[in-house]
């Protein structure tokens, strides 16, 4: 079985567990915890990041971009999946559009926001000094720009079916990986974003997403509409 280390917060480990659901890829995960990457993980991608995904008798692929690929142009193919999803499109405009909108989400939307609510809130509090208590403007800064991220989803779910066009691609399950993730901290400010919220009410209704709902960390538990698929 393909071996796949990942953090249950982790956006981009994430995604890629929401495409191998999709795909119908089993994959056997192994947990690593981001502020502590030792030796081992580093053997594995010297880069020091999530995710890693070790192909059985294959190679190891690096990173969410890498991954995702493989796992759409080649792993699926050999899945169990009754229906067959273009997770990356076969046609190329449309696949620069879900490639644009990866980036977007797990670059920027990771950089301008997601990145600095889970360090504050959960990564600090995991070291030998997590007692400090999280930055309020780092948390004030971060939350401003998730609004802006929201208001971005609304008009891409307004303007299409799904975010990158007609039908569910990565994109999606890009920005899923990092809307769940903020949805755990209790971040996101749903009442305020309707058209978002329908979006992810329809992503997270999806069978691919119910190992992300039953994601929980000791001691920090979500909040009781996390796991709701009517909220």
């Amino acid at each position: 079985m393909h071996k796949f280390t990942h953090y249950r917060l982790c956006p981009r480990s994430r995604s890629l567990r929401l495409a191998a659901g999709e795909l119908g890829i089993a994959m056997e995960p192994v947990e690593q915890q981001p502020w502590d990457i030792g030796p081992d993980f580093l053997a594995l991608n010297p880069a020091g990041e999530l995710p890693v995904l070790e192909i059985e008798g294959g190679p190891i692929l690096c990173g969410v971009y890498a991954a995702a690929e493989f796992m759409c142009e080649t792993l699926a193919a050999k899945s169990e999946a009754s229906v067959p999803l273009h997770l990356m499109p076969p046609e190329p405009e449309d696949r620069a559009e879900v490639r644009r909108l990866i980036d977007w989400f797990h670059n920027k939307l990771d950089r301008e926001v997601t990145r600095e609510l889970l360090f504050e809130k959960v990564y600090a509090r995991m070291t030998a000094d997590g007692g400090q208590s999280p930055n309020a403007e780092i948390l004030r800064v971060a939350r401003a720009n998730l609004r802006y991220h929201l208001s971005y989803i609304s008009f891409l779910s307004d303007q299409r079916s799904w975010l990158a066009g007609d039908n569910l691609s990565f994109a999606d399950l890009a920005a899923a990986g990092q809307i769940s993730s903020l949805d755990y901290l209790d971040e996101v400010p749903w009442d305020d974003h309707p058209v978002a919220k329908s979006w992810y009410m329809r992503i997270k209704s999806r069978p691919s997403f119910r190992a992300i709902l039953a994601d929980r960390i000791a001691g920090m538990p979500p909040p009781a509409r996390y796991a709701d698929l009517d909220f």
